[in-house]
């Protein structure tokens, strides 16, 4: 499933590094940027969320949230997090349905390995429609901040 702007963000309720359960619903009224990445500890992914790190004043505010997703386990993840001093919610999607509803997961990946998340980033505003939408194919590839910024400055 390929999801575009105006589309009504799929639901998900996902486990933080905390063993917390999280949902879409719990962004509701605000907005929110969710990025989907294939693994922690990789450097492409590392780059992408210590970019999220960075900038965090930009995304995460009275007006915004942002969250990342992998289908790492949330221990995984959590050491991923200290290591890496993240400091938005990472979420676990072990069992491949929110990168599925978002049309960002592969197939086949690197190595045979199958069913893990796509590097995608979405911007959902605070009624739950998608604003921005990008799935990359290769993992090689960061998504485009420039364009996430923009649109966020939109809303």
């Amino acid at each position: 499933m390929t999801l575009k702007v105006g589309d009504k963000a799929p639901a998900f309720k996902l486990i933080d590094t905390d063993k917390n359960e999280v949902t879409l619903a719990n962004y509701q009224g605000k907005n929110l940027i969710v990025h989907f990445f294939p693994a922690a500890f990789t450097g492409v992914c590392t780059t992408q969320l210590c970019t999220v790190r960075d900038a965090i004043s930009m995304y995460q505010n009275d007006a915004c949230d942002v969250v990342a997703i992998s289908v790492d386990l949330p221990f995984t993840l959590g050491k991923f997090k200290e290591l890496q001093n993240l400091n938005f919610t990472l979420l676990s999607d072990f069992n491949k349905e929110a990168s599925a509803a978002y049309g960002a997961i592969y197939d086949s990946w690197i190595l045979g390995l199958k069913g893990v998340s796509k590097r995608a980033a979405f911007v959902i505003d605070a009624n739950g429609v998608i604003k921005y939408a990008e799935v990359l194919e290769s993992a090689g590839d960061l998504p485009n901040f420039a364009a996430i910024n923009e649109t966020l400055a939109s809303l």
